[in-house]
């Protein structure tokens, strides 16, 4: 049995920060139900401006089920709470004031659904000075700390690739839910649960902050991609954008089998252990280092001081990850079937429960499960139903 089986989960999220959270309990079990606006749907479908639903959306929405109800009207806001008490958990991840506008804040759904558990990212929470500005990924990576380590020591704060503002919201609020049903399953009561993105996003700051602050007396230094001469990035054959490895040899273990790996045991009487600089006893051992590595490709590199006990890794771009043969092995490459798009190769979840496995499903279409949902939450008649649909309330 899945191990969040039993839960379910009203989900009225977009784009990613919302979406990521509700898709990991999906992976775990839960019957996530993903509330669209007909017509329009989660305005992450067409981020691309396609006619298709985009990657981004199926990346994002996987293993939940969509019905489309019109909440900007009251005969979809009255569905919407006639539906509500069937839920234990409600997410959403809107901008600032628009639960409020819709009349489907905290306060109002506990009237209808005492034991909810009511869950929302805000991009800076919902009180506070910055309360009410908009937020995405890269502003709050600005504003948690994230741009202002990232980059060279000598050039201005860099944009980290990873939406980790985003999808780290996410995973965050997913673990916090998980809490609350817990706790609702204990004590038979709800609670509603906030996430800022921005203080979400200092949590991945913490060993930077811990190593290099003086406890919030100065700000972190840049230092680019290097660490020394034996924590670094490292150019292989035959010389592409993405032909590095990453290796980090700072213990003396480590330091030896290096050393012995790229055929200078010369270099372990110069190092020392911890952070080695470059330039040690006349001889620049990052350079003597990339010597060795211009001559392999990244691949070899890491297999060959991965068998010699040094940590490495090869710089995989996005299409390396589709064929490594470490994710095919493990089955992490997963392929699923969308009704419109036919096979995609997708990353699947990096879950792993012994005693509990979720098959993965492609994300759904706009409005897919509505009448299934209604008629299994409200014992809807063919009638009323046809009655929604033609007033446009529902779609499906």
């Amino acid at each position: 049995m899945p191990a969040l089986d039993g839960l379910r989960i009203l989900d009225m999220t977009q784009y990613e920060a919302g979406t990521s959270c509700t898709q990991w309990l999906a992976w775990l079990g839960a019957d996530v139900v993903k509330l669209e606006r007909p017509g329009v749907g989660d305005p992450g479908r067409h981020i691309d401006g396609g006619e298709q639903d985009s990657g981004y959306f199926l990346y994002w929405n996987s293993n939940k089920r969509s019905v489309a109800i019109d909440l900007n009207g009251e005969a979809g806001r009255e569905l919407f709470l006639e539906m509500l008490p069937h839920y234990d958990v409600f997410v959403e991840n809107y901008g600032p004031g628009v639960m409020e506008k819709l009349r489907l804040d905290y306060e109002r759904l506990k009237e209808v659904h005492s034991s909810l558990i009511y869950a929302r990212i805000k991009g800076f929470g919902t009180d506070g000075p910055y309360s009410a500005w908009k937020v995405y990924d890269t502003i709050a990576q600005a504003a948690g700390g994230a741009l202002s380590i990232t980059g060279e020591a000598d050039g201005p704060p860099m944009r980290p690739g990873p939406t980790i503002s985003d999808s780290g919201s996410g995973v965050q609020l997913a673990l916090a839910i998980t809490a609350a049903y817990v706790q609702k399953l204990r004590e038979g009561i709800g609670q509603e649960i906030e996430i800022s993105m921005q203080e979400a996003t200092t949590y991945f700051l913490r060993t930077t902050i811990a190593t290099g602050s003086d406890w919030g007396r100065q700000a972190v230094a840049r230092t680019g991609n290097g660490m020394g001469a034996t924590a670094n990035l490292y150019p292989c054959a035959p010389g592409g954008p993405n032909d590095h490895v990453f290796i980090l040899a700072f213990v003396p273990r480590h330091l030896e089998a290096l050393c012995q790996a790229i055929g200078r045991a010369d270099l372990i009487d110069v190092l020392q252990p911890g952070w080695p600089e470059e330039d040690g006893e006349g001889v620049n051992v990052y350079e003597e280092i990339c010597k060795w590595t211009r001559d392999r490709s990244k691949h070899d590199v890491m297999q060959i001081l991965g068998e010699a006990g040094v940590p490495c890794g090869a710089v995989l771009d996005t299409k390396d990850l589709f064929s490594d043969p470490h994710l095919l092995a493990r089955g992490f490459i997963q392929k699923v079937q969308h009704e419109e798009q036919g096979e995609l190769p997708i990353l699947g979840s990096p879950i792993r429960l012994s005693a509990s496995h979720v098959p993965l499903r492609a994300a759904p279409l706009l409005g897919r499960h509505t009448a299934e949902v209604l008629r299994e939450d409200l014992a809807i008649d063919d009638e009323r139903l046809s009655k929604l649909r033609q007033d446009g309330v529902v779609a499906f």
